[in-house]
This record gives structure tokens, sequence and C-alpha cells, in this order.
């Protein structure tokens, strides 16, 4: 359906979490010029991550849509409680909710320290498991849909990349959610991103031998998930149910492509 505006969308409401930069900037857009007002999460009160938030609530806004920045932590069921809580005041209802926050290191699994470990499961699973119960009651009333954003790494090795576990974990809670949670009118689907060229890509590149050597046409824009995110919660995706949908431009497609091999040895 791309982005432009759909009256299906017009006064609903979507919480981005992590939507002050990258993937979640970009669905934030994108649920913008679709007709929703939306809830651009950041994770601190201050600093960066609230400048960055304002940025892109002023960008909302330029698009004629209304806009809240609101700062959690996601690892704390306290601190997700009251975003809800903030939204529930702000609009009094919720359509739309996408799981984009994600913290990890970039180290092998076999030298995370312990309190990384935790960070790894307390931001990447539980807060978002989080973020789900807490807003749940809002979603059942509207009947709203929930997107998570996954990646490669959860199906594909990489020795310094172990976020990628906690992605494949989300995802088979995608599916398991799509079934107790359809029973209360809410969808669960997940989008699977390839390389996206934001802020993470420029560390993953240092962990991933060969990332820079991709094609451009092989890597995927913050907008072409966005997309995807949106369409999700549209009524055009009504027969998908607990899917992981993989946007990534066909790079997972092969593993052999002549024309990437004839440039490496170039």
């Amino acid at each position: 359906m791309g982005v432009a505006e759909d009256s299906f969308f017009t006064d609903k409401v979507a919480i981005i979490t992590g939507g002050s930069r990258g993937i979640g900037r970009a669905t934030a857009l994108a649920f913008a010029k679709a007709g929703a007002d939306v809830v651009v999460n950041h994770s601190k009160p201050e600093g960066g991550s609230k400048k960055k938030a304002e940025e892109v609530c002023r960008a909302i806004e330029d698009l004629g849509r209304a806009s809240l920045a609101v700062a959690a932590d996601i690892a704390l069921k306290a601190s997700v409680g009251e975003m809800m809580e903030a939204v529930s005041r702000w609009r009094g209802r919720l359509d739309f909710l996408v799981l984009n926050a994600a913290r990890a290191p970039f180290k092998p699994i076999e030298k995370l320290l312990e309190r990384e470990m935790r960070q790894l499961v307390e931001t990447n699973y539980m807060g978002n498991i989080f973020c789900i119960q807490k807003a749940l009651p809002l979603l059942e009333a509207s009947g709203g849909k929930i997107v998570f954003i996954s990646s490669l790494g959860s199906r594909f090795y990489n020795p310094s990349y172990p976020l990628g576990s906690m992605k494949a974990a989300m995802e088979a809670l995608v599916r398991d959610c799509s079934e107790t949670l359809g029973e209360r009118g809410v969808s669960v689907n997940a989008v699977c991103g390839g390389i996206v060229r934001t802020d993470s890509f420029k560390t993953l590149r240092q962990y991933m031998e060969d990332l820079e050597n991709i094609p451009e046409e092989l890597c995927v824009s913050p907008e072409a998930l966005a997309d995807v995110v949106v369409f999700l919660c549209s009524p055009g995706a009504r027969g998908i149910r607990g899917q992981t949908v993989v946007v990534d431009n066909g790079l997972a497609n092969r593993l052999y492509r002549p024309a990437w091999a004839k440039k490496n040895r170039g």
C-alpha cells in the first residue's frame, strides 16, 4: 500500500519502541504518512535520545499528524507501564504496537559478561513481553496489531552478534502470541530485515566479514521495512497471522552469487 494516507489509519495511534532513529524513525514517519498519530518511544529522558525523538515528532507534525515522545526503558516493567499510561491519557487508545527497540553488545557469546547477558535478555526478550502485556488492554479494545522487528541474525550465524539469538526467540514468541492473542482480536506478525544501512551498520561491519562488499542492490532501506510494517497493520494483511516476513532484497535467497564473488576477487 506504500505510505500514501489511507483512511483506515486516520486518527489511529501507533507506538514505535526505539522510534528516534533508523528503522524506528522510518516506521514512525510511515505511520504518520498513512494517517496515524504516533508515539515515539526513546530510552533516556535526556540527551541525544530525547533530542532525536523530538526531531522525529516535529517531522510527524509537519505531516499533519499528532505525536508524543515518551522516554521509557522497555527492560523495566514499571517504565513500560508508565509509557502505556501516558498513551492512554494522551489519546485513550492504541491500535498498533511496533516492537523495534534493541540493545546488545557486539561480541562472541562465550565472551559475554553476566551483566551483558542479563541486558541482552531483559531488553530484547523480556522488554518486548512487558510491552505486549502492558499494551494488551488497549490493543484488545481496538482490535490492534503487533509487529516485531527482527533481522537475518535470527537465522544466519555471525560470531559477534548475540542479538540474533534473541531475535530468533522473539520470532517464536510472535508465532505463539499470534495464537493466544488472536483469540482476543489482536494480530501479531514480524518483519525480518536484511542488511540495513542504519547507525548500527557502522558497528556491524567491524564484526561481519566482507559486509562492505555486499552490493548496494542487496541492501534494504529502513523505508522499505517500514512500508511492510504498515502493510501488516492494514486490512490487506488480515490473512497474515504469526508470520515473519523477510524484507532483504533477496539477499537470503542464495548463498552463492557469482557477481558478488567476482567483485570480491577483483
